[in-house]
C-alpha cells in the first residue's frame, strides 16, 4: 500500500470489521478504538471516526457496551477538553437503547466527560443533551437523563437551574415506574448540588412525592434518599422532614420497603442524630426485629450491634435485648445466623454484668443450634466476649460447648474451631490448655476430611510457636511421631506434613535427633505417595539442619529415592537433590 494512503487504512479496516457478521471481530475493533484514533490523529478522529460511530447501528449489546466504555476515556484522542462535546452524540444515542447495562455505562461515560468539560461547553452542549433525553419519547432516554442532572446543574445559569429542577420534578411524576425509580435513586446525587434554599422547598417536595409513590420499587429507593438527604439538611429540618418518613417506611405495607429501612437503619440514625434515634427510631427498630417477614428480620438482626452502639446500655438492655432473645430461637435459620454473626459485638456495649446475665445464655443456645452456619458465626467471634467477661467464665460456660463442637459432624464447624484454638490457647494459658484441649488437637490429625488434617498440622505449629519448643517436645512431638505407624497412608502423610511444619519451630538439634530419623524411616514405605512426600520434607529440612547431616543422612536417602521405580518419587527426589546442591554451592 502506498504511503500516501496509509491514514485511510485504519478507518477502512474498522468499517469492514464493524460490519462483519462475527461478533468477536466487531468487539475487537471497538476495543481497539483508541489505537485507531491515534493512527488517524485528533482532527480526523473528530470528523470521521466519531460521526461514523454515531451512525453505527450495531444491535449487539456487548458491542454497544464496549463502545460506551471506550468513549468515556476518549477526550485525549479528540483533541482535549475543548473538543469533548463531539463525544456526546454517540453516547446520547447509547443512552436510549433498551439494554440497561449499556445505558448505565453510557451515563457513566457522559458523567466522566461532563465532569471535565468547561463551564460554557456544559451550557452549550451538555445541558441541552440532558433536556433532550428528559423529554425523550421512549422511556429509556428519560431513565438515563436522571443520572446526568448532578453534572449539568452546578454550572447552569440561574434561569436554567430553575428549569432543570422543574424537569427533575416532572421525571419524579413520570407515568413510567422505571423513570420514577431512576429519579428516586439519583435524587441524593442531584440534591447534593442544589443550593440549600431550594433544597428545603423544591427537593423536599419532590422527595415527599416519591415517598408516597404507589410502586414499592420506587418507595424503597426513596429510603436510600432519606439517608442522603439527611446528611445535607440541618439537624432540625432532618427531624421535621426525614424522621416521620423513616417511621412510616418502617411500617410500610411492602416488606421490601421495610427491608430497605432495616438495611439502611444505621445510616438513617446517623442522619437524624442520637436524641431522635432514642425516642423515635428505637420503637421502629423493635418493630422491624419482630417483623413477620424473615428477610426483614435478617436485615434488622444484622444491624443489632451497630444500633446498640448508638444507644446507652440501659436502653439497649431494656428494648433491644428482649428482641435478641426472641431472635435467638427464631424459626428461620438465616435470622439466627445473621444474629450470631454480630451478637458477640454486643458484649463490649452492654458491659460485663449484662453480658454474663443476659447474653451468655443466648451464646450458648446459638452454639448448640442445629444449623452449622449459626454455630460457625458464634465461634469465629468468641474473642470479643473474652475481652469483656474474662477467661475463667468463658472456660466454665463456653468451653464445654467448644469441646462438643470439635467433634461436630459438619467439617466446616470443626475447621472453624481448629482455627480458633491458637487464639484460645494464648488466652487460656498452658495449664488449662493441656487439661482440656490437648487431646483434641491430636485427634484432628486423624480426621476423615483432608482440610481438617491439614489445619490440624498448622495448628500444632502455631501452638509450638505460642508455648515454645520445650512444651512442644513434651506434649506434641511424642504423640505426633507415634502416629507415623498408622496403617492408613493418608494419615502417615499428614504426620510428614506436620513434621515439615514443626521442624523450623523446633530448631536444628531436635529436628536431627527426633524428627529426621522418622522421615528417613518413612522412605522405606511401600506407598509411592509417602516416598515422594518424604523427598519434599527432606527438601524443606535441608536449610534447617547442619551441612554434615545433609551429607551423611539426607543425601544418601534422596539418592536412593531418585532411583525408585515410581516416576513421581524420582522427580521429587531429584528436585530435593538440586536444592541440596544449591545449598552446598552457596555455603
Amino acid at each position: 500500500m502506498a504511503m500516501i494512503d496509509e491514514p485511510l487504512y485504519p478507518i477502512a479496516v474498522l468499517i469492514d470489521e464493524l460490519k462483519n457478521e462475527d461478533i468477536q471481530l466487531r468487539l475487537n475493533s471497538i476495543r481497539r478504538l483508541s489505537t485507531i484514533a491515534r493512527a488517524l490523529g485528533e482532527e480526523r478522529t473528530r470528523k470521521e471516526l466519531i460521526p461514523f460511530l454515531s451512525e453505527n447501528n450495531d444491535d449487539d449489546d456487548e458491542v454497544l457496551l464496549a463502545m460506551a466504555e471506550e468513549l468515556g476515556v476518549f477526550i485525549p484522542y479528540v483533541g482535549g477538553v475543548e473538543y469533548a462535546h463531539v463525544l456526546l452524540p454517540p453516547l446520547e444515542t447509547l443512552c436510549t437503547v433498551e439494554e440497561t447495562c449499556v445505558r448505565d455505562k453510557a451515563v457513566e461515560s457522559l458523567c466522566r466527560i461532563g465532569a471535565q468539560m468547561k463551564e460554557n461547553d456544559l451550557v452549550d452542549w451538555f445541558i441541552p443533551l440532558v433536556k433532550r433525553l428528559a423529554a425523550g419519547e421512549w422511556f429509556t432516554a428519560r431513565v438515563s437523563s436522571c443520572g446526568l442532572f448532578h453534572i449539568a446543574y452546578p454550572s447552569a445559569p440561574e434561569m436554567l437551574k430553575t428549569e432543570l429542577r422543574s424537569i427533575y420534578s416532572q421525571l419524579c411524576q413520570d407515568d413510567m415506574p422505571m423513570v420514577r425509580r431512576s429519579a428516586a435513586s439519583n435524587l441524593g446525587k442531584f440534591a447534593a448540588t442544589v443550593e440549600p434554599t431550594h433544597l428545603k422547598t423544591d427537593i423536599m417536595s419532590i422527595f415527599e412525592d416519591l415517598t408516597q409513590d404507589d410502586q414499592d420499587s420506587v418507595r424503597l429507593l426513596a429510603v436510600e434518599g432519606c439517608a442522603a438527604l439527611g446528611k445535607l439538611l440541618e439537624p432540625q429540618d432532618c427531624v421535621a422532614h426525614i424522621l416521620p418518613v423513616i417511621v412510616n417506611f418502617s411500617q410500610d405495607k411492602s416488606w421490601r420497603v421495610r427491608y430497605m429501612v432495616a438495611n439502611q437503619l444505621y445510616e438513617l440514625c446517623e442522619a437524624v442524630g442520637p436524641e431522635p434515634t432514642r425516642t423515635d427510631l428505637v420503637p421502629a427498630y423493635v418493630r422491624l426485629l419482630r417483623d413477620n417477614e424473615a428477610e426483614v428480620r435478617i436485615a434488622a438482626a444484622g444491624k443489632v450491634t451497630k444500633f446498640c452502639r448508638i444507644l446507652n446500655p440501659q436502653l439497649a438492655i431494656q428494648h433491644i435485648l428482649p428482641c435478641v432473645k426472641e431472635l435467638s430461637s427464631d424459626s428461620s435459620q438465616h435470622v439466627r445466623s445473621a444474629l450470631a454473626s454480630v451478637i458477640m459485638g454486643m458484649a463490649p456495649v452492654l458491659g460485663k454484668d449484662a453480658t454474663i446475665e443476659q447474653l451468655l445464655p443466648i451464646f450458648l443456645s446459638l452454639l448448640k443450634d442445629e444449623f452449622p452456619d449459626v454455630r460457625l458465626n458464634i465461634i469465629s467471634k468468641l474473642d470479643q466476649v473474652n475481652q469483656v467477661i474474662g477467661i475463667d467464665l468463658l472456660s466454665q460456660s463456653l468451653l464445654p460447648a467448644i469441646v462438643e463442637l470439635a467433634e461436630d459432624r459438619h467439617w466446616r464447624v470443626r475447621l472453624a474451631i481448629i482455627e480458633y484454638i491458637p487464639l484460645l490457647a494464648s488466652q487460656l494459658g498452658v495449664g488449662f490448655f493441656d487439661d482440656k484441649l490437648g487431646a483434641l488437637c491430636m485427634q484432628w490429625l486423624e480426621d476423615k476430611v483432608y482440610s481438617i488434617r491439614d489445619a490440624a498440622a498448622n495448628n500444632l505449629k502455631r501452638l509450638a510457636e505460642e508455648f515454645g519448643p520445650d512444651w512442644a517436645m513434651q506434649h506434641i512431638i511424642p504423640q505426633v511421631l507415634e502416629m507415623i505407624n498408622n496403617p492408613h497412608y493418608l494419615y502417615r502423610m499428614t504426620i510428614l506434613h506436620a513434621i515439615s511444619l514443626l521442624a523450623p519451630v523446633m530448631g536444628s538439634e531436635i529436628t536431627c535427633s527426633k524428627l529426621l530419623p522418622v522421615v528417613i524411616n518413612s522412605s522405606k514405605d511401600r506407598v509411592p505417595n509417602i516416598k515422594f512426600n518424604v523427598a519434599k520434607v527432606l527438601q524443606s529440612l535441608i536449610p534447617i539442619v547442619d551441612q554434615s547431616v545433609v551429607e551423611q543422612t539426607i543425601r544418601p536417602c534422596l539418592v536412593e529415592l531418585s532411583e525408585d521405580p515410581d516416576v513421581d518419587v524420582r522427580f521429587f527426589a531429584s528436585q530435593a537433590l538440586q536444592t541440596s546442591d544449591q545449598v552446598m554451592m552457596s555455603s
